[in-house]
């Protein structure tokens, strides 16, 4: 098992105060990266074509460091999309966000991940009607990912960010409509809040993750709350995991410091 630390660089001014480590500077960004031994970058573009592949590609190569995954938070953050909106046109216009989104992260070798885009229901809109407009959105860029070659991450959130799916076995639900290069993505963030056990969740995702985001119960850094690492670590090597661990925290106290502390507590846990 060869599991692998990343580190969220977000270039989303409307996001800053979010929950990433490295704001703004991508060269920066990329140096204190290599400094600090991380494997790889986890990049959150305010556009799709704010990235240059070939650029980012060359500020990558002299390092041996990764793009591990893309974000498509901007599409909400910036534009208000929604992929399960009850609008058919402006699910059209997410998914075509999501898609370019896609072509550019698969110039970099990285899945893009679904979170906040995936929307909530409510008012006029039911849920399982929410859920069957995600469900059509997510097959048809599950399926362009596979045309490029990558996987899709699809991210369940706790339910103060959505109340479509919130759990690791909801997800594991919802997979089975979809493509199989589907992937979750399991956020320990998330999972404090949402799972009952959240090794057994782990364990239950066995070969349905396909990326993790590293943070503490509180959010903060990994080593700064109370979540319990032990039990996290022993599942992943059951499962036999060989993805990322992407560090999307509280840059706390400074990103600097959240930097620095990710990869410290991350080295102690995994070796």
């Amino acid at each position: 098992m060869a599991v692998k630390v990343s580190v969220t660089v977000c270039l989303i001014p409307e996001a800053r105060g979010g929950p990433f480590v490295l704001w703004e500077d991508l060269p920066g960004s990329v140096r204190q990266a290599v400094e600090l031994g991380y494997d790889a970058i986890e990049l959150f573009p305010p556009e799709p074509d704010a990235l240059s592949p070939k650029a980012v590609k060359e500020l990558l190569a002299p390092h041996n460091l990764a793009v591990s995954a893309v974000g498509s938070g901007a599409g909400w953050v910036r534009h208000k999309l929604s992929l399960s909106h009850r609008d058919p046109a402006h699910r059209e216009r997410a998914r075509t966000f999501v898609r370019s989104m896609i072509d550019v992260a698969a110039e970099l070798g990285a899945p893009v991940i679904i979170g906040s885009m995936q929307g909530r229901w409510g008012d006029d809109l039911p849920k399982e009607e929410a859920l069957a407009h995600l469900t059509e959105s997510l097959t048809m860029l599950g399926e362009h990912a596979a045309s490029r070659g990558q996987m899709l991450l699809y991210e369940p959130l706790n339910r103060y960010e959505t109340n479509l799916l919130n759990t690791i076995a909801d997800g594991l639900t919802f997979l089975k409509s979809l493509p199989p290069n589907v992937k979750l993505l399991a956020d320990l963030f998330h999972m404090n809040i949402e799972e009952a056990d959240i090794a057994a969740a782990i364990r239950a995702g066995a070969g349905h993750i396909g990326h993790f985001h590293f943070a503490d119960s509180n959010r903060r850094p990994a080593g700064l709350g109370h979540l319990d690492f032990g039990p996290v670590v022993a599942a992943v090597r059951d499962i036999n995991f060989n993805g990322y661990f992407g560090a999307e925290c509280l840059p706390y106290p400074t990103p600097d410091a959240a930097a620095r502390q990710t990869v410290k507590r991350f080295r102690e846990l995994f070796g």
